[in-house]
């Protein structure tokens, strides 16, 4: 069965290449299904977030109707990169398979800024959020 999803990654990593795009694809599975599969879209969109494990998980919410994909497996041709980590664990995927580890150069010069004097604003809407909803 792997064999199988290998394959399918790796046309879905040849479909981006062809498009001009960084050559990942990715497929979720549940229960020996595969309930969505996807490549790179970041140029084709002109959007950063549309690695494939992005769309392959916005592929399988729809499908399943949750975003919740608690019983689903990834693969993916390359190691995530930590937004579509941060995007996995969101969605609860229990296990991620990948083929080839990520070359941690970090080119992003991108700095982060913890705005604290505004904390109290952002904390009354997420506790008040939460309180509606409990």
């Amino acid at each position: 069965m792997e064999e199988k999803y290998i394959k399918i990654i790796i046309d879905e990593a040849k479909k981006a290449s062809k498009h001009d795009e960084v050559p990942v694809g990715a497929i979720i599975v549940k229960k020996n299904k595969i309930i969505s599969k996807a490549h790179n879209m970041v140029e084709k969109k002109k959007n950063s977030i549309l690695h494939a494990e992005i769309v392959a998980i916005s592929k399988a919410s729809r499908k399943l109707k949750n975003w919740r994909l608690n019983d689903c497996e990834m693969y993916v041709t390359l190691e995530p990169c930590e937004m579509c980590k941060s995007a996995i664990k969101l969605c609860r995927i229990k296990k991620v398979y990948y083929l080839l580890k990520k070359d941690k150069k970090n080119n992003n010069k991108a700095s982060y800024v913890f705005l604290d004097k505004y904390k109290n604003d952002s904390l009354k809407l997420l506790q008040q959020f939460f309180k509606e909803k409990r």
